[in-house]
């Protein structure tokens, strides 16, 4: 059984939301760790954990990164941390269907992630790294994010659908 342990240098986490319906806005995660666990050469047997810390939540805006640490969205003072658990890891082709228990305040819900394998190759360093690409896409109000304001013309001026980004670098442990 090989121990991976998240390389933070050379990962990012990352989420899109609809704003006004016209547009995208992007945040990000700045401090989050991961950990996997697997026995296959291919992570087709891999167990991961995966947290974010909620104050480290940056999406360019001050003001909006407080809001999004209120209560009104993650409620950061009663919930710090975001969470993922993997259940089960599918192969398809080359890349991976990692389904698992997502959960975001005190919210626990199942959700699965399209994971791209990059390859696994050695640092100039000696380490064994491997890299992957992961996307989701969850509806932020089942997880009890459930602020949500109209315009004058009755659009919506957060988006209810949230797109999960990951570009995530594992070390392989000695």
């Amino acid at each position: 059984m090989a121990t991976w342990n998240l390389d933070p240098t050379h990962s990012e986490v990352q989420f899109k939301v609809k704003h006004l319906v016209i547009s995208t806005v992007t945040g990000r995660f700045n401090t989050f760790n991961a950990s996997m666990e697997a026995t296959a050469a291919d992570f087709s047997d891999a167990v991961v954990t995966f947290s974010a810390d909620i104050d480290s939540i940056d999406t360019n805006n001050a003001q909006r990164d407080g809001h999004l640490k209120s209560g009104d969205f993650f409620d950061a003072a009663s919930f710090p941390h975001l969470s993922f658990a993997s259940t089960k890891i599918e192969k398809k082709g080359s890349d991976y269907a990692l389904s698992g228990n997502l959960t975001i305040r005190d919210t626990t819900l199942p959700v699965v992630l399209e994971v791209a394998y990059g390859g696994t190759t050695v640092d100039p360093y000696g380490q064994t790294k491997a890299g992957f690409e992961i996307e989701g896409k969850i509806n932020r109000k089942q997880f009890g994010l459930t602020w949500s304001a109209l315009t004058e013309a009755g659009s919506l001026v957060v988006g209810d659908d949230i797109r999960l980004l990951l570009s995530i670098q594992m070390v392989k442990q000695a």
